[in-house]
């Protein structure tokens, strides 16, 4: 439940129109969300393979959304880093 609850407020919190659920910035916040949270889960289960595996393919999603929005918008490129606190 504190998922959902999670997730909805991060969609709110960065959505571009009112019914936005999928663009560049909402996908973007979803993702760090989600790799922060497994990062935590691997410092306790350092073996867990599996999970770092699917880490690895989210930093790559989130790159390479982070790739289109700058060549296409640097401006929220630049906010998007700033908001979320990445390092780049």
């Amino acid at each position: 439940m504190s998922e959902t609850v999670e997730k909805d407020k991060i969609i709110n919190d960065f959505r571009v129109h009112e019914k936005d659920t999928g663009s560049c910035d909402v996908q973007i916040a979803l993702l760090t969300a989600r790799i922060s949270h497994l990062t935590e889960h691997l410092k306790e289960h350092r073996k867990d393979f599996h999970s770092r595996r699917g880490l690895l393919k989210m930093t790559s999603k989130r790159r390479k959304l982070l790739d289109y929005l700058k060549k296409n918008d640097l401006e929220k490129y630049k906010e998007i880093i700033a908001r979320l606190d990445i390092r780049r």
